[in-house]
């Protein structure tokens, strides 16, 4: 008797403690069938758990900047209202929200930045609107997300969504075209891991041949496996096409916007001035042997008519040659010595410049 007691106290004394950490992790405000128009900013901003359905609401910017003030959402509550539109970062500040419940709007377009923010969203209900189309890319910012509903819209075609966690997909409802266009989604749902949320009741709305048949299960022609695959081949391509152009953007992007520094200055006038100081040495150094290339280039050959002029002027006048040596021998000498001054002597010998060149002629 005493033992039972004593556990009925211990578990009295720890009531209260349980049901104030209850109350401090979560805390729930309904404010559904309120007639009201705009989300209220009164709300405690330690609010987790927040029902907003069956009014008014179109969550329009301003409703968009109250929701910023309540970043502690886990879940939110907005089915039956008057959204039409979801617009880019709608939800941007509530990183810790995990259901987001829109069911029963009117909301006929999506922006492909609605969902941005919502890292740790796991169930996304978008049933009974009127959505046409949705882009794949929109679900991207979802990469927690397991359970979408896109029950009982209007959606035709719908690309498989790049969403690695999902687990329950929910499409019927919607008029489904089971023509080529279909055939992606349709791998996708027969090969991964995704359930099929209503599978026999999500069935095809065109052609009437297909109107039996589940999207899952529908029989697609031989042309369309083929278009499908020359598709995804020219998807590929296009990656690939993509990839090398942005590498060579960010190049000329690089080169056009980092102009040089002053090192490559520097380092451009020190090779200039090498290059320079070498051409210079190299042309002191070479010069005296094209000089003497040009000297020993100095004569020519006497031409045939030319020879004969000057061998008959000598039969003509023979004492002329001797004239002529005896008056410019002096000015012969002269240059003789002037030219051979510059010629390295190939014989091997030294000139001496003392001898006499009269007396070596009596000599002989």
């Amino acid at each position: 008797m005493k033992v039972t007691r004593f556990m009925f106290w211990l578990f009295s004394m720890l009531l209260p403690s349980v049901k104030s950490q209850a109350s401090e992790t979560e805390v729930t405000c309904n404010f559904s069938r309120r007639n009201y128009a705009l989300i209220p900013e009164g709300i405690s901003t330690n609010v987790t758990i927040l029902d907003l359905s069956y009014n008014r609401i179109t969550l329009n910017a301003a409703d968009s900047r109250v929701l910023q003030m309540y970043s502690l959402l886990t879940e939110l509550y907005l089915m039956e209202n008057n959204i039409t539109a979801l617009y880019n970062s709608s939800f941007r500040n509530l990183l810790k929200l995990e259901i987001l419940n829109i069911c029963g709007n009117s909301i006929s377009v999506i922006q492909q930045g609605s969902f941005v923010g919502l890292n740790e969203l796991k169930q996304l209900f978008l049933c009974q609107n009127k959505i046409l189309q949705l882009n794949p890319d929109t679900f991207v910012p979802l990469n927690n997300l397991k359970v979408l509903n896109l029950q009982g819209n209007l959606i035709r075609l719908f690309d498989a969504p790049q969403l690695p966690h999902l687990e329950i997909l929910t499409l019927d409802g919607n008029p489904w075209n089971c023509t080529c266009g279909l055939l992606e989604l349709q791998n996708w749902l027969n090969t991964s891991n995704v359930t099929l949320e209503n599978e026999n009741m999500t069935m095809c709305s065109y052609p009437d041949e297909l109107k039996h048949y589940s999207i899952k299960s529908a029989p697609f022609t031989t042309e369309c496996h083929s278009t499908f695959i020359s598709t995804i081949t020219e998807d590929f391509q296009s990656i690939r096409n993509s990839s090398f152009d942005s590498s060579s953007h960010n190049l000329t992007w690089t080169s056009e916007q980092e102009p040089l520094g002053k090192s490559w200055a520097f380092l451009v006038g020190v090779v200039a001035t090498v290059l320079l100081t070498s051409l210079l040495i190299f042309i002191a150094i070479k010069c005296p042997v094209w000089y003497n290339i040009l000297l020993s280039y100095n004569h020519h050959r006497l031409e045939e008519h030319e020879a004969e002029t000057y061998e008959n002027g000598l039969t003509r006048n023979p004492s002329s040659l001797s004239q002529i040596t005896d008056t410019n021998s002096e000015d012969t000498t002269v240059i003789f010595e002037q030219l051979h001054a510059f010629v390295v002597d190939d014989d091997g010998f030294i000139e001496d410049r003392y001898i006499d060149i009269n007396e070596v002629h009596e000599e002989k």
